[in-house]
């Protein structure tokens, strides 16, 4: 699809998913850490059905050092799902300083994504990085709506522990993401709910989503 199309179509898959979203909608909001410091927050909100999906989602975080900032993070995305499959997303990054934009929609049997590096059209049920939906872990192929990139992973059950949620140990499943440039361990308790996130990043540091 001709970007100039997604464009258009831009402002009604907007309205449409705030409209989905309702009053039953769900959100899950996660506190962030780098190295044990709070950095910021990753808001969720699911709503429509689990056949007709919509997924809003915000993060935002600030890094700091001796009271100076020295690396801001700023993400919105919208994502619309119909039976267990990505059908369209808006996203928008501000990876400090460094702006990206992802759009897809389906059209033509496949979901055509226009992203940094061009346009990616994919055939079938594609996946984003839905860390909220356990369905996730059967995938071998996620679209990242940062990047526009459609990476191939390996998802394997790892171990079980304990992590914090809302103030309180919970246990909990961790299976880990491989193939981006660092692993992913993300953690759901026993019924799939999706509780937190823990990653490396550059320089070695340490990033954790807890559920608040």
């Amino acid at each position: 699809m001709p970007t100039e199309r997604i464009r258009t179509a831009r402002h009604a898959f907007l309205c449409l998913g705030l409209a989905a979203l309702g009053a039953g909608a769900r959100a899950q909001e996660f506190e962030v850490a780098l190295d044990g410091k709070p950095i910021g927050t990753h808001r969720f909100v699911l709503g429509g059905t689990a056949q007709t999906r919509t997924v809003r989602s915000e993060a935002s975080f600030t890094v700091k050092l001796l009271g100076l900032t020295v690396y801001r993070y700023r993400h919105e995305a919208s994502e619309r799902w119909q039976g267990g499959c990505l059908t369209a997303v808006e996203a928008d990054t501000d990876d400090n300083g460094k702006p990206s934009r992802v759009q897809a929609r389906t059209e033509g049997g496949a979901l055509q994504v226009a992203g940094p590096e061009g346009p990616l059209p994919l055939p079938g049920c594609v996946f984003s990085y839905a860390y909220w939906n356990p369905a996730m872990r059967q995938q071998t192929q996620l679209l990242n709506v940062q990047t526009g990139r459609h990476d191939a992973v390996r998802i394997r059950r790892m171990d079980s522990g304990t992590v914090e949620v809302r103030g309180r140990p919970q246990e909990a499943e961790r299976w880990r993401i491989e193939g981006p440039e660092q692993p992913v361990d993300v953690w759901y308790t026993t019924d799939g709910q999706w509780v937190g996130l823990d990653s490396t990043v550059a320089g070695g540091r340490q990033l954790r989503y807890r559920l608040r």
